[in-house]
């Protein structure tokens, strides 16, 4: 698969779950609406952690989960397959899913199109591929402040030079289009506004994750990288109380 820009460490693995359980929430209304029965046959392309499975699981599905990092796979509960999506056409039989899906995992591949029209071949006459992913772009503080634009400006500017999509959400519905899927039978948008004092911690995560990156990019030097996570950690105790919004988290649904 592509280079998750994100790097694939125990840290990146914790926050990882992390976000997951802030998203949960958004994740189960989104399956609820899709119409997730007991019994269905449920595939987690980009399973990560396997949070969307355990919700899947949780409402009576049977779970597949598919990723290229089997250090994840080994923490899934249900059936795991170490795959790439981008090139394994083969990975699972075609037709084969009642619902297949995917959240903030296209925007990390080369060619998001062909990844749909992949996940879309799985699933089964009758079922249904959703569809969350992310449009970061969204993510600022209320006032603005330096250390959230300073955020904004190595995090977002290591997705783009890496050629990476930080508004793909937003795209969904053109991707699924271009995929030849049609447009979505539904769509959805969840958010999520907090402060400071409860964002701060994600910043910092976010921010030493794509760090390697960012060093290797000329974006930032190592000195930049320890500031940053002083200023970050003085912000949430000192300005607790500034609004924080989260990046968007775009759904969408397609019935075959």
């Amino acid at each position: 698969m592509s280079r998750y820009v994100m790097g694939r460490t125990a840290e990146e693995h914790e926050r990882l779950r992390r976000q997951a359980a802030i998203w949960q929430q958004a994740t189960g209304r989104l399956l609820d609406l899709a119409g997730l029965a007991p019994g269905d046959r449920c595939l987690d392309a980009g399973c990560g952690t396997g949070a969307v499975m355990d919700l899947m699981s949780a409402r009576g599905g049977q779970v597949t989960g598919i990723d290229l990092d089997a250090g994840l796979g080994e923490t899934v509960a249900g059936t795991f397959v170490r795959a790439d999506l981008e090139t394994d056409d083969d990975a699972v039989p075609p037709e084969s899913f009642d619902l297949v899906y995917g959240r903030l995992v296209l925007l990390h591949t080369n060619d998001p199109v062909d990844v749909l029209r992949r996940m879309w071949r799985w699933v089964a006459p009758g079922g249904k591929l959703v569809v969350q992913d992310y449009d970061m772009d969204a993510a600022e503080s209320f006032p603005p402040l330096d250390v959230t634009l300073e955020w904004r400006r190595v995090f977002l500017g290591a997705y783009e030079k890496s050629g990476r999509d930080y508004r793909l959400g937003t795209r969904l519905p053109a991707m699924f289009a271009a995929a030849g899927i049609g447009a979505p039978d539904l769509t959805d948008v969840a958010g999520r506004f907090g402060t400071m004092a409860d964002t701060a911690a994600m910043l910092a995560a976010t921010y030493s994750s794509i760090a390697p990156i960012a060093l290797e990019q000329g974006l930032i030097t190592e000195d930049q990288r320890a500031a940053f996570l002083r200023d970050i950690e003085r912000a949430g105790r000192e300005q607790g109380d500034v609004g924080m919004m989260w990046p968007l988290l775009m759904g969408a649904v397609k019935n075959r």
